[in-house]
This record gives C-alpha cells, structure tokens and sequence, in this order.
C-alpha cells in the first residue's frame, strides 16, 4: 500500500493514547468513595453527555460538510475531541458501576483510622502533617487528600489517636505517631 492512503495523524494519534495510565484499584476489591467524590465523577459524566459531546458532534457535522476532511483542522480536532470524550465517558460509567459509596460521618468521634478520616500523623524527627483518605478518583493531592491504596494511606487504616507505625518509604522505614483523628459531622 502507497504511503499516501495512510493517516498518519490518526496514527499518532492512538499512539498518544496509550501513554495515559489511570489509577488502578486492587483486584478484586471496590473503588470506595465519598457521597461527594461519587457526586463529582457523576456530575462530569452527565457534562460530557449532555453538553461537550452533542457540541462536538454538531462542530464535526459542520466541518464535514465543507468538504476535504484531510486538512479541515475542525473536523480532525472535533474527530480527536470526539474520541477523548468517549474514552472518558466509558472510564467513568465503569468506575462508577464499581463505586461503593462510604459515609465518613458515620465514625464521627471515634479514634481509629477508616476511610473518610482527616489524620494527622508526625514523623519521628519532621513536622506534621495531615491527611484525609479518599478515594483512588477523588484524592487531591494539593489539598492534602490521599488516596486508600497509598503506602501512606495503608499504613494508618485501623491504627488509633497515639499509635506508633512503621511507614515503608523508598528511602527507607520511617516512624510516625498518629497524633489527632477527625471525621466530618453528620448532616443534620
């Protein structure tokens, strides 16, 4: 076959999509999540259905209707939109038929670390810190939310306010003490 029928963009294309690794869960086991963090990823898979996806169909419409598809930059990006839009609908509708939703509020006032908790640790010659465990889809990072399958996460599921643990890092074992434990109110 003559080098001028391929497509290369669309080739490149699909190349650039196996880069992207999403979070994975266990095996075997549910993707737990808070009322809010289930509220968000359904929240975005209603946008990406109900609005983005129609307006890109009706901007591809458009722009195969003006002809050469194979330089029409609006029908090429709407195409790729198209496909990452689908990508994504597809990710969410699963990870949402595998959530568990779990209630945080449920431990309020209790000392021992579950899902849901705001801990906060001290490492056995740093600072504080303070983590609240969520879900592999919800954990932010930047504002300190960590996901349950983290090292971190993992080495403080079912300790106590007081408890001693060893957390595994990759520059070695490290000590931290769990110093406080809170869990959001109950709505009333």
């Amino acid at each position: 076959m003559s080098k001028a029928f391929t497509r290369e963009s669309d080739a490149q294309d699909d190349d650039d999509d196996d880069d992207i690794v999403l979070p994975s869960l266990p095996t075997g086991t549910r993707n737990y999540m808070t009322p809010r963090g289930y509220a968000q990823l359904r929240a975005e898979l209603f946008t990406l259905i109900d609005d983005e996806r129609p307006k890109i169909v009706e901007i591809v419409h458009w722009a195969a209707s003006n002809g050469d598809r194979s330089e029409n930059g609006d029908y090429l990006y709407g195409k790729k939109r198209l496909r990452e839009i689908d990508r994504r609908v597809r990710f969410l509708t699963q990870r949402l038929e595998w959530a568990e939703i779990v209630e945080p509020s449920v431990h309020h006032g209790r000392d021992q670390i579950f899902f849901g908790a705001t801990v906060t640790y001290v490492e056995d010659d740093g600072p504080e810190r303070t983590v609240t465990i969520k879900g592999v889809d919800e954990a932010d990072s930047a504002q300190g939310e960590v996901s349950w399958v983290s090292p971190i996460a993992r080495t403080l599921l079912k300790a106590r306010t007081a408890d001693v643990l060893k957390l595994v890092t990759p520059s070695g074992v490290v000590t931290i003490e769990v110093v406080d434990v809170q869990y959001p109110a109950p709505e009333a």
